[in-house]
């Protein structure tokens, strides 16, 4: 087993509880965790058995277009939920990172959950 690190993507989406912290695109920061067995990959140095890092970064940054979140509780849930769904690691990892109080570096969340985990709201279809 092994894991896919994508650290820190820059994103530009509407979040927050008031409206008018959602009228406008704000940065966060997505980093995600993906654990998915590759050795059938190193073995043939082939792309066909591990996950494409380049197609998630590219998922997640469009996820956001015409779309907004109250919570980026909400957010990293719908994004492990794609990322589960679409590039089917055994477990996904999410943090959200979002720069709202200015007192602090950042506020994040951090979520785990695995292929199969009830908490998602697609498990009938990961698991076709």
């Amino acid at each position: 087993m092994g894991t896919i690190v994508i650290k820190d993507l820059e994103v530009h989406f509407n979040v927050g509880v008031p409206d008018l912290e959602r009228a406008n695109p704000q940065r966060l920061l997505i980093s995600v965790e993906l654990e998915h067995d590759f050795q059938a990959a190193t073995r043939a140095d082939d792309l066909a058995g591990t996950i494409d890092y380049f197609a998630v970064c590219e998922r997640l940054m469009g996820l956001g277009e015409k779309r907004e979140w109250k919570l980026i509780e909400t957010l990293a849930s719908d994004i492990a939920d794609v990322v589960l769904l679409e590039f089917r690691p055994n477990r996904v990892v999410v943090e959200v990172k979002k720069f709202v109080i200015p007192q602090a570096q950042y506020v994040s969340v951090r979520l785990c959950r695995e292929r199969g985990d009830p908490s998602s709201g697609f498990i009938a279809l990961s698991e076709v």
